[in-house]
């Protein structure tokens, strides 16, 4: 299911929670995109629960590797 609940019928125009329009039986879709503010008053909350700011999640963010190595594979193809 779509993240967001309130969904829009594309043809007829009706609200719904279901992804087809129980009115029409059409597809629809969502009605306005999720909203966002950069004076986001929850990000904080959210950092903490996801643990974004412990030193843990920041080692097991996945790494490229260097510079130098990804030249040298691309010299050896």
């Amino acid at each position: 299911m779509a993240r967001q609940r309130m969904q829009q019928c594309l043809s007829c125009g009706k609200f719904s929670l279901k992804i087809e329009c129980p009115s029409c039986g059409e597809r629809a879709q969502a009605a306005a995109p999720l909203k966002w503010s950069p004076e986001d008053h929850r990000a904080g909350l959210r950092r903490k629960m996801k643990q974004v700011e412990e030193k843990q999640w920041a080692e097991s963010l996945p790494t490229l590797p260097s510079l130098e190595s990804m030249q040298r594979s691309q010299e050896e193809e």
